[in-house]
């Protein structure tokens, strides 16, 4: 297995991305190999820096970066040699098994729709986001920003792109997946979220149980939240805000330090056809880390020829 990262991506990189390389090499199995992509020169004079042989990496130069306010469709086209396409080329030709960045999210999108695409019978691709549960365990949200508008048939099949995604990587049996809406009763909501639910609730490709509401985010009614992708944002950025407000206020709890992003890394963009993980652009060495090692986890569960399976 070799598992592709995005040197160049992120606030912090490249220092961050190539010290959260080096511990990922260090907790991953031997056949599990990392491949450096980026600045070729920065990238040999960090893994000195910290002591790392460069025979234990694969290294790939691409000297160009795509910033994080360029505009994603044109830089992607006009830097052909940015650390973002040379990660999609090499992913496209079958060099490496997985692309993983905390670069330009637009990028990363443009590449997995016009590079690998997505699977055939997928409206949309989608990404999600971890939602810690108060009893232990984890839930998750989808979509949380790529679709800002979705149509009820999209929603559907979020909920089957979740299910896939929880049972196969966090070992969730049986999923309950919801549907979030401003109540429960199957009458309440926008005519989207409505309708949506008239799909749902019949479903023999997942285990549908109605509508969810804010409150049950955290707790257990629901492993899988399906909503539109600005809700999700919403719901992720205030659970980023309030874990940083718990931490200004110096409350120490073991269940609100799994708010911290940095210990999931990154998330799966489900319904292509490869495996492209995007973490957040402020992750430090240990996020990187963290979204190394999902990486492989992901690639092992052979999602997309599940997903492929599933949509077939």
């Amino acid at each position: 297995m070799k598992i592709g990262i995005d040197i160049m991506g992120g606030d912090y990189a490249p220092e961050a991305t190539i010290s959260g390389a080096v511990q990922a090499y260090n907790e991953l199995p031997r056949e599990a190999r990392i491949v450096l992509i980026g600045d070729k020169k920065l990238i040999l004079e960090g893994l000195a820096k910290h002591n790392a042989d460069a025979n234990n990496f694969d290294i790939v130069d691409a000297p160009e970066v795509i910033g994080m306010g360029e505009h994603p469709t044109k830089a992607f086209s006009q830097k052909p040699n940015s650390s973002i396409a040379v990660g999609f080329h090499l992913l496209k030709e079958g060099k490496i098994d997985a692309f993983a960045s905390n670069g330009n999210t637009g990028a990363m999108l443009i590449g997995c729709m016009f590079s690998i695409k997505t699977i055939a019978g997928i409206i949309r691709p989608c990404i999600t986001t971890l939602l810690p549960k108060e009893h232990g365990g984890v839930g998750l949200i989808l979509d949380v920003g790529i679709n800002a508008d979705c149509k009820p048939d999209v929603l559907y099949q979020f909920g089957v792109l979740g299910s896939i995604l929880a049972e196969n990587v966090y070992g969730i049996k049986n999923p309950k997946v919801g549907l979030l809406n401003i109540g429960e009763e199957p009458e309440k909501g926008n005519l989207v979220a409505q309708a949506a639910h008239t799909l749902m609730k019949d479903s023999k490709d997942f285990n549908f149980i109605g509508n969810v509401e804010g409150r049950d985010v955290f707790n257990d009614k629901a492993d899988v939240i399906v909503c539109d992708g600005f809700t999700g944002n919403v719901v992720l950025k205030q659970e980023e805000a309030f874990y940083e407000l718990i931490k200004r206020r110096g409350i120490k709890d073991e269940y609100f330090e799994r708010f911290n992003y940095e210990i999931y890394g990154g998330t799966p963009v489900l319904g292509i056809n490869s495996t492209v993980m995007i973490g957040h652009g402020i992750s430090n060495d240990f996020a990187v880390k963290n979204m190394i090692v999902l990486t492989k986890s992901v690639v092992e569960a052979k999602l997309g020829e599940k997903i492929k399976k599933v949509f077939q």
